[in-house]
């Protein structure tokens, strides 16, 4: 079978980090890291060691991401995928939105 391969445990493949300039500045990081990560939870204990104040900025104490946050893997919601054990591909884009709700 063609296609990219998967990361494998302990493993990790280039992805980016997208993060909004707002958050960028509060976190005093840049609005995108290169990273080498398997998954979307490596790549955030990845930020924990090297970006702690953007690591608090997008998950809770228990390492849970933050109600008003959103995560994609390119365009896909990590909540529609396997959460924080989703796979990365090499070159995947991991994009940190906040939420948006509302009425009229």
């Amino acid at each position: 079978m063609g296609g990219r391969p998967l990361a494998s445990e302990g493993q990790g493949v280039c992805v980016t980090v997208e993060i909004s300039s707002a958050l960028a500045s509060y976190a005093k990081c840049p609005s995108e890291i290169v990273l080498q990560a398997a998954t979307v939870g490596s790549a955030l204990d990845q930020l924990d060691g090297n970006h702690p104040s953007l690591y608090r900025s997008i998950c809770d104490e228990t390492g849970a991401v933050r109600r008003h946050l959103n995560l994609f893997v390119n365009s896909a919601n990590i909540l529609d995928r396997e959460a924080l054990a989703t796979q990365l591909e090499p070159g995947d884009v991991i994009v940190v939105l906040p939420a948006v709700s509302g009425g009229s």
